[in-house]
Parts: structure tokens; C-alpha cells; sequence
């Protein structure tokens, strides 16, 4: 096959081209996709991420193309972000990225020539009954298949994902087996490209700095100062900058640009069970259509647990789900994942709303 590889300059990627070049088979192109604001937020697409991309690319003997997708990414990720945050909400730009740059822009100008796409993530794919589905990776700390959940059928019919079946450590064992030049080089942190930009300064430089009051919600007492309800969202624990907590942010209110707190591990004000979800989007079509209340598993956020729930359709693109279990933190504008009881099929996943 004629297999287009995406390369960030981080092991996992490059293990990709490993393992694909071994098999002596396909035909690959390693593509390294530019994104950020350069000249705005600082170089997000570092140089050394590209020039250890082309060591790959000579180590291997392959062509390396650096494909630029800056205007696309500010206008449908970062809007979104800011947006959203300037809403209350609490986003998630990876989801987005994924669904519209890497396999939106990219596939429709450079990846449709190609038999297939590769990428680093961890996941996995499986044929059910004909139907291709993302599932979730053998190493469940880096399973990446809720940063997925919002791709479509036709976007996950063109991928594979060649290290889903691996562990991280067996990554790292394969790296330098093969000698590769970033075989040691730390995992990547951060926000898709935002590269290494601060999320609270990006987000400063951008909507600025209100300050407003930290309440206590069962008394309503101030507690203190923050510097704008967008650097806070539901569920959050660090970064209050109160004593004798642990505090936890519970509610905010933007018209007044309070955010409320409560105190302890076990305050039942942070925990719910009931997740209302908007615009729900399954990858390879709804395999609840038959309008009864189904059993699944979940995450509303990126983590190795899954919940046990329920999950009933309303109306429209309206669901509900019913956990088993207290969820901490409930934000809207998170993404609620939703998976099969097994934990092997991600179907997609619905916006968490009020």
C-alpha cells in the first residue's frame, strides 16, 4: 500500500515508520503537519521537532513533506477554544484538531492519494459485523481513543494506527532497538500544537484578565480573588491559590464572573450521576437505534477509568446518561466518550451540557 505516515519528531510516530519500513511491503510518506500561529504564539511547530523528523526520514531513506495548515487550525480549533471558554465551558481543542485538521484538511488535500493514513495514536480498529469501529488500545493509561471520538466512518476507514497493539514500554524497548535519534526524547505535553505555549497565557493574551470573587458555595463567603472565570472550569482542584483545602470549583456564574468552591474529597456538591449530552456523533454509525436504554461505559475526561452507565436517547441529538458510580467533576462542553461494556469499541461521544 501506498501509506501516508504523520510525524511529530516524538518516539511513538517514529516507531510507526519502524515497524511499517520492516515489513518491506508499503510505499511510505512521512508528513510533519505546521500548525500555530508562529509569528503570534510563538514557534508551536518547533524546528526541532521537524529536524529530528527529517533524521527519521534519512534514517529510513523516505520523503519527509512539512505541510502547513496555520489559518485552518486558528479558524476551526483555537476560535473554538476561545469561544468556548469565553462561554463558560469547558473545551477540548485535541478532539477538535484531530476531526478537522489532521484528518479533515490534511486527508482532503495530501492523504486522499494515499491507500491508507498511519499515525502514533494509541487505539486500535475492529470489523464487527462488516463495520470498521475505533477500538481502544492494549496499554489503557495511553489509550488515546477519546481524543478520536469525534471523527467520522469515512475518516477512520482511511487510518490505522500501527502501535495500538503495544505498550508504551514496548515502544520505548522497540525505539532503541532501532537505534532511533528520539528514542529517549520525553512524550509531549500541551494542548494539540499549542505547542509549548502556557494554556493560562495563551488564553490571557487573548481574553485578557477580569477579576472576580471566589465563593464559598455552601456559605456564600468570599474566599478570595481569581483572575477571570475562563482560567477555571468545573472539577478543578490546583491553581485556587486558597488554604485548607482542598478546594474544588463546582459552579460558575459568568454574568458576575464568580466562580464557586467547595471544601473536601467528599463533598457531594463536586459529584453527580445524571450527564446530560448535546450533539451526539457515533464514528460508525448508532448502535442504540432501536430507542431503548443501553448499558455502556464512559469517560468525561482523559483517563484509564471508565464509568459504568446507562445511556437513553431523548430526542434528536439529545442523550442521557445514567452512571452506576459519583462522576467529579461534570463540566459543560466536555465530551462525554462513550464505549461498549467491554471496553473495546469506542462508538463516539456527545457534549456534556446542562
Amino acid at each position: 500500500m501506498k501509506i501516508a505516515v504523520l510525524i511529530s519528531g516524538g518516539v511513538d510516530s517514529a516507531v510507526v515508520v519502524d515497524r511499517l519500513w520492516r515489513q518491506h511491503e508499503h510505499e511510505l510518506h512521512l508528513f510533519y503537519i505546521r500548525i500555530g500561529m508562529d509569528n503570534d504564539e510563538g514557534d508551536c511547530a518547533a524546528e526541532e521537532d521537524i529536524e529530528m523528523c527529517r533524521l527519521i526520514a534519512r534514517k529510513y531513506d523516505l520523503p519527509l513533506e512539512v505541510v502547513t495548515l496555520h489559518q485552518e487550525y486558528w479558524d476551526h480549533v483555537m476560535e473554538y477554544a476561545l469561544r468556548t471558554v469565553k462561554a463558560g465551558l469547558t473545551p477540548n481543542p485535541d478532539i477538535l484538531c484531530n476531526r478537522i485538521i489532521k484528518f479533515g484538511y490534511f486527508e482532503q488535500r495530501w492523504g486522499h492519494n494515499f491507500d491508507m493514513t498511519a499515525t502514533g495514536h494509541y487505539a486500535t480498529t475492529a470489523v464487527v459485523d462488516g463495520v470498521k469501529y475505533l477500538a481502544t488500545a492494549v496499554d489503557p493509561v495511553k489509550d488515546q481513543t477519546d481524543f478520536l471520538a469525534r471523527i467520522t466512518g469515512d475518516q477512520l476507514a482511511h487510518l490505522m494506527f500501527p502501535i495500538g497493539d503495544l505498550p508504551k514500554s514496548e515502544v520505548r524497548r522497540l525505539a532503541l532497538a532501532a537505534g532511533l535519534p528520539n528514542a529517549g526524547r520525553r512524550d509531549s505535553q500541551g494542548i494539540c500544537f499549542l505547542g509549548r505555549i502556557d494554556y493560562n497565557d495563551f488564553i490571557a493574551r487573548h481574553l485578557g484578565e477580569r477579576p472576580g470573587p471566589i465563593i464559598e458555595i455552601e456559605t456564600g463567603r468570599k474566599l478570595g480573588e481569581h483572575r477571570g472565570y475562563w482560567f477555571h472550569t468545573i472539577g478543578q482542584r490546583k491553581g485556587l491559590g486558597l488554604s485548607g483545602g482542598p478546594w474544588y470549583v463546582v459552579k460558575k456564574n459568568v454574568a458576575s464572573n464568580a466562580i464557586y468552591v467547595t471544601n473536601g474529597y467528599g463533598a457531594a456538591k463536586q459529584y453527580g450521576r445524571l450527564i446530560n449530552l448535546d450533539e451526539m456523533h457515533f464514528i460508525s454509525g448508532n448502535p442504540f437505534a432501536d430507542g431503548a436504554s443501553h448499558e455502556i461505559m464512559f469517560k468525561n475526561r482523559h483517563t484509564p477509568h471508565f464509568a459504568p452507565a446507562r445511556l437513553t436517547h431523548v430526542e434528536g441529538p439529545r442523550w442521557l446518561i445514567e452512571s452506576e458510580e459519583d462522576i467529579q467533576g461534570i463540566a459543560p462542553g466536555q465530551f462525554a466518550v462513550i464505549y461498549d461494556r467491554a471496553k473495546r469499541l469506542c462508538y463516539g461521544s456527545g457534549i456534556i451540557t446542562l
